[in-house]
């Protein structure tokens, strides 16, 4: 299912033994648009310091009663690694959280976590952590903060488009699937959606993301309701009205829907 960020923070984390905290941030790889970390507030036992909780933890997630449940104990959450989650984090900072935990890395592999598509396997699994001389075929990418990257202004091929509000998340993969974009300073009450992978470019220095996309195009997408799910017969209209591939199995479209009828490779990104 597709979930709105903002919709999660202040979930509760608890782990086996006890509550951890609350969700106050989240780290998204700014290579796969991946939400690699939960950053939990913490209080009284742990200090009060923010910790860093991967999905590859997950024990279950209780929507209707907002609330993730690790399968951690609290001593173990309360002296893992210190990182400035304030900042972008480092690989090597990655590569001492991972360790210490026992997690094998997500990055060098061509899956989204490692060798599996999906964080929940990795601890099915049970794989051990590479050697320290692992391979980082990727380099050292950035993990950066969601609530950083909230309120960059989105650039279109003509025009100022609007600017980031919120992402919309796959809750298996974790993958962003969506930047929501807020367009108030041009057209009042209007948000729509631009998956991240049709960027051009993001540039870190003047907080925007360039998109190949005219302000007019944008105003013409199918209308978006930010209070509604988003389903698969609007992902569908979207792709369809931008004529960009599927990212699901194409035969699985809604009926209904019509085949994209633009060329994909009229479009960067």
């Amino acid at each position: 299912m597709l979930r709105s960020l903002k919709a999660i923070e202040e979930y509760a984390v608890s782990a086996s033994d006890g509550d951890i905290g609350s969700v106050a941030n989240f780290l998204l790889d700014d290579e796969r648009w991946t939400v690699r970390y939960l950053v939990v507030q913490t209080s009284g036992f742990f200090g009060g310091r923010r910790v860093l909780i991967s999905p590859v933890s997950f024990r279950e997630v209780d929507w209707s009663l907002r609330r993730f449940h690790v399968a951690l104990t609290r001593e173990k959450v309360k002296n893992s690694p210190s990182v400035d989650v304030d900042g972008p984090v480092s690989r090597q900072h990655e590569r001492d959280h991972f360790g210490y935990y026992g997690y094998p890395y997500y990055w060098g592999d061509s899956e989204r976590w490692g060798m599996v598509a999906y964080p929940g396997l990795v601890a099915v699994a049970g794989w051990k952590a590479p050697p320290a001389d692992y391979p980082e075929r990727s380099g050292d990418v950035h993990l950066r903060s969601a609530k950083e990257v909230l309120g960059y202004h989105i650039q279109g091929s003509d025009e100022a488009i609007g600017h980031v509000d919120d992402f919309i998340v796959d809750d298996e993969t974790w993958e962003v699937r969506y930047l929501v974009i807020d367009t108030r300073n041009w057209w009042l009450d209007k948000k729509v959606l631009v998956a991240p992978h049709w960027a051009s470019r993001i540039s870190w220095s003047e907080k925007k993301v360039f998109v190949d996309l005219s302000r007019q195009a944008i105003k013409d997408s199918p209308a978006w309701n930010p209070t509604a799910p988003v389903n698969r017969e609007y992902e569908a209209r979207l792709y369809d009205y931008y004529g960009r591939p599927v990212y699901w199995d194409p035969g699985d479209r809604p009926a209904g829907t019509a085949l994209p009828k633009h060329d994909p490779g009229d479009h960067v990104g």
